[in-house]
């Protein structure tokens, strides 16, 4: 029994730990109670645990767990469920291991942070040995651990196994609904989503946001808007997650009045000045209907902005053909001190291939690499290669497609071949045409631009030995292609 003087000492550190203000100062917590002989409680160790596993800090969480002496299942379930809030997931299942190892049986606590663990697993087996260990120990009728043994099924696709459990479920919450339509959807199949949609009797916003998500994902954009009006005449209130989902669907449809609703519903509501990715949304909104002076004005009214906020706003101009003014708010961007991502740099140096700012994109190239330490993607190279071949510098492009560290793909070489015939640089048109050949010997269409290259060159003998390749590689020249000669 523990003393009345330490039962005081310990409310204390878990009135500290559980404080809004107080929780985050972990390492005075941790020495607080190191200094009051309690770093040995599996109560504390518990609740800081589980704390850590809020804030992210699941090293340190390890550190003091690898500390403990005589761990017990509130300690071992902290630990489990830190794991699968933030992974690695694999070290629940290590975890898992242990307190089996300690002679320690599992309960229900146990079992439903393990489960989830599993569902982000690349490999659903080992979810299955632990649902295994579910229906040995008698816990598959707990709710929370059906929801994870569904969860485990549904989002690895094997929906005839969460069918299994949905089926057997005597008691189906909102949750288990949106779980079985995400599983669903997610293997593509939409209208069983929205079959089962149809049939709750009780749904939530999160499962009108679902659903209309999905529906946009597969291209459904008229049902979804439809369904978003579905939704609000039932008196359900659109969320910011609502608002992120629905402004695409009205950009791709090009439905303004309902945007602009939106935009007004977002102003009332306080989304706009309490959640940055709504404004984010309203940009990309106003950016894609080419609505450039609104966009700006929302970019600027933004209370707080992020990265995204101004890639959002970069590639809105690039998108526009406002080129010059992207890079001016890239550099307003940086002086602002807000670090540019790879995202950032692939939305400028658009804005520089559209106006044409050869010098700068040179720079901006050299500049994300030496400046931020971001190794420039495909996009970004593409970008270059657009900007290069558009000025007539298609030598210059050539040289940058070599000097990469990483493997062309055929977009760029595609890229320089186009500018290689407008300037009539055939030479290097041949050695972009051979490189695509390479990258995808079942194209005919690449033989056929080589073929056609000789043949403008009047290098007849290189012509036939494209047709003998052909023939030996049995590709065959699609129907329009022509092979001069």
């Amino acid at each position: 029994m523990m003393s009345r003087a330490s039962l005081v000492v310990e409310r204390k550190i878990l009135r500290l730990l559980h404080g809004q203000k107080t929780r985050c100062n972990l390492r005075q917590i941790h020495a607080h109670f190191i200094r009051q002989c309690l770093h040995q409680s599996n109560q504390i160790l518990s609740h800081f645990v589980s704390v850590c596993g809020h804030l992210n800090k699941m090293d340190y969480a390890n550190l003091v767990f690898l500390q403990t002496h005589n761990p017990n299942i509130l300690l071992f379930n902290s630990m489990i469920k830190g794991y699968s809030l933030n992974g690695p997931f694999e070290e629940a299942v290590t975890l898992f291991s242990l307190m089996k190892a300690h002679g320690i049986f599992p309960d229900e606590y146990s079992f439903s942070p393990l489960l989830k663990a599993c569902s982000g697993l690349c490999d659903v087996r080992i979810g299955q040995c632990i649902h295994g260990e579910v229906l040995r120990s008698g816990f598959e009728l707990f709710g929370s651990v059906q929801v994870g043994v569904l969860e485990l099924y549904s989002s690895s696709g094997r929906m005839e196994e969460a069918k299994k459990v949905f089926d057997g479920m005597s008691k189906r919450d909102v949750i288990i609904w949106n779980l079985m339509i995400r599983g669903f959807c997610k293997r593509g199949d939409v209208d069983l989503g929205l079959s089962l949609f149809r049939q709750m009797s009780e749904k939530s916003v999160v499962s009108w946001n679902s659903m209309i998500s999905y529906l946009a994902q597969s291209g459904r954009h008229s049902e979804a808007l439809e369904l978003f009006h579905e939704m609000r005449e039932l008196g359900f209130q659109p969320d910011e997650a609502t608002v992120v989902i629905v402004l695409p669907i009205c950009a791709h449809l090009g439905d303004a009045n309902i945007g602009q609703w939106i935009h007004s519903y977002a102003e009332s509501s306080k989304l706009y000045r309490n959640v940055i990715s709504v404004g984010n949304a309203l940009v990309d909104f106003y950016s894609k209907g080419g609505n450039l002076e609104t966009a700006l004005q929302v970019f600027k009214d933004m209370p707080c902005k992020n990265v995204v906020s101004w890639n959002t706003m970069i590639s809105g101009l690039a998108f526009n053909g406002r080129g010059e003014l992207g890079v001016e708010l890239f550099e307003e961007m940086i002086n602002n001190g807000e670090r540019p991502n790879d995202a950032t740099f692939i939305g400028v140096l658009t804005c520089c291939t559209h106006a044409g700012l050869l010098e700068k994109g040179q720079e901006l190239l050299d500049l994300m690499s030496k400046n931020y330490h971001i190794d420039p993607k495909l996009e970004h190279y593409g970008c270059m290669v657009d900007l290069l071949s558009r000025g007539g510098c298609v030598r210059m492009a050539y040289d940058l497609i070599r000097s990469m560290h990483i493997q062309p793909n055929a977009t760029l070489w595609g890229s320089l071949l186009s500018a290689c015939r407008t300037y009539g640089e055939l030479e290097l048109a041949e050695l972009a045409v051979k490189e695509l050949i390479n990258l995808e010997p079942w194209n005919s269409g690449n033989y056929v631009l080589l073929s056609n290259i000789y043949a403008e060159e009047g290098r007849w003998d290189e012509v036939e030995k494209i047709r003998v390749l052909m023939r030996e590689k049995s590709v065959k020249k699609a129907v329009g292609q022509s092979m001069t000669g």
